[in-house]
This record gives structure tokens, C-alpha cells and sequence, in this order.
């Protein structure tokens, strides 16, 4: 079970990480409009990032800022979901990808609004208008790509085969934080099902579902991608711009 720091700093590592990868599609997307789209929806993320990792740190009293605690971390310390750390792939991997997490972060930051923190409820009727757009872009994809032609709904099935195992862990109980994310699941599965159905894509059907991103045990992607996005803070310590 997790207190108020333990619950944003999840949130915030999320959100972080994801921006991180999104980021990475600047410049490959396959049209303009997209490349300029993705980096919006990373901006987006980032922006809640920090309003989270700022408060995370308040909450910590350790003196740690948004910058100590995203460059100044390792991998261990870090407790993003899986999800968000796995290689960008190909677009559809990307787009499936974008579309679970902003089915869970809608009804996730819908939920922050209510609560009793106000820095949190801020933040979340802040951040859930940003997530209802990332859900539409990326259920506008999926189904296009999806119910598109013979090999793009092949590689738009195989990459909701690829990432749906990893959507398990969004959901583990934790009934003392300020949103329980077992309460989500239910607005989660009937939004991604509706959008699947009408793309004409399957659910997988396993029993295998990684873990430990909650809890600092990563897959070797985060390493990589945290060396890249922390090289210059730790190179030039204290630097201002």
C-alpha cells in the first residue's frame, strides 16, 4: 500500500518516461502532421510530470525538485509502470501503446479531480482534458489501422498482442492511495473494448502479466532510455541556461 508521496511519484515517473518515448518519434513519425501530434501529446505529458514530481517532492520533505528527482534517479529508484518504458516500435506498436495508457489515464486523473488533495485534484482536472485527446488520436489510429487494409490490421493485432499483457499492472489494488487503481479497471476494459471492436482486433487470451515496475524492477529498456534522457544533467551538474 502506498501513501500521497509513493502514489504521485508513480504517477509522475509514468508520465515522464512516457513523454520520453513519445519524444523520440520528433522528426520519424510517418507524416508531418503526426510528428507534430506525437510531440504535442509528449509535451502534454511532461507537463504533468512535473506539476507531479514537484509535488512528490514536497510530499518526500527530502529537498528533492522535479529536476533531482527525474535526473537524478537510477533505474531501481524509479517506479513507472512497465508499459510506458517498452521501445516505441513500430507506429502501431506506439498507437497501441498510447491508446491503454490514456484509457487509463482518463478515468485515473477523472477520479484525482475528486479526491480530497487539492494538488492532486488540480492536477488531475488539469491533465484528464490532455488524456481525453490522447485517447481520441489514439483510438482514431487504431481503428484506422485496424479495419484498414490486410497488413495493417496484421500489425495492428500483433502490436495489441504485444502490449496488452503489460496493462494488468496499471490496475494493482492499493486501496490507501488517493485512487485505488482496481477501481479503474471497469471504465478502462469498456473503452478499450469498444474501441478494439470497432477496429476489428481481438484481445489476446493469456495468463501472462509482467510486473515490477511499481516496485523498481524494470526491463532493461528503462536503463538505456534513462542514460540518454539524464547524460547532460549529470555531466553538468547545477548548469543554468
Amino acid at each position: 500500500m502506498t501513501g500521497p508521496f509513493d502514489f504521485t511519484l508513480r504517477l509522475g515517473d509514468d508520465a515522464l518516461i512516457a513523454a520520453q518515448r513519445l519524444g523520440e518519434w520528433s522528426t520519424r513519425a510517418p507524416e508531418m502532421e503526426e510528428d507534430i501530434a506525437l510531440a504535442n501529446i509528449a509535451l502534454d505529458q511532461l507537463g504533468a510530470a512535473r506539476l507531479l514530481l514537484t509535488y512528490a517532492g514536497e510530499l518526500e520533505g527530502a529537498g528533492r525538485d522535479e529536476d533531482a528527482l527525474a535526473y537524478l534517479r537510477d533505474d531501481r529508484e524509479f517506479r513507472n509502470c512497465l508499459l510506458v518504458e517498452l521501445p516505441n516500435g513500430d507506429f502501431a506498436v506506439t498507437m497501441a501503446k498510447l491508446l491503454f495508457l490514456s484509457a487509463y489515464q482518463v478515468p485515473l486523473y477523472t477520479a484525482l479531480a475528486g479526491c480530497a488533495d487539492e494538488r492532486l485534484a488540480a492536477i488531475g482536472a488539469k491533465a484528464r482534458k490532455e488524456s481525453a485527446y490522447h485517447l481520441d488520436h489514439a483510438s482514431l489510429w487504431v481503428r484506422r489501422l485496424g479495419d484498414g487494409t490486410e497488413e495493417s490490421h496484421r500489425r495492428m493485432q500483433a502490436a495489441v498482442d504485444e502490449v496488452w499483457p503489460y496493462t494488468h499492472e496499471l490496475f494493482t489494488p492499493d486501496p490507501a492511495a488517493p485512487v485505488d487503481p482496481a477501481t479503474l479497471r471497469a471504465d478502462f476494459d469498456a473503452t478499450v473494448t469498444a474501441v478494439l471492436d470497432e477496429a476489428t482486433l481481438t484481445l489476446p487470451q493469456t495468463s501472462w502479466t509482467p510486473a515490477g515496475g511499481r516496485d523498481g524492477v524494470h526491463t532493461e529498456h528503462l536503463s538505456y532510455l534513462l542514460a540518454e534522457m539524464q547524460v547532460l544533467h549529470r555531466a553538468h551538474p547545477g548548469a543554468r541556461w
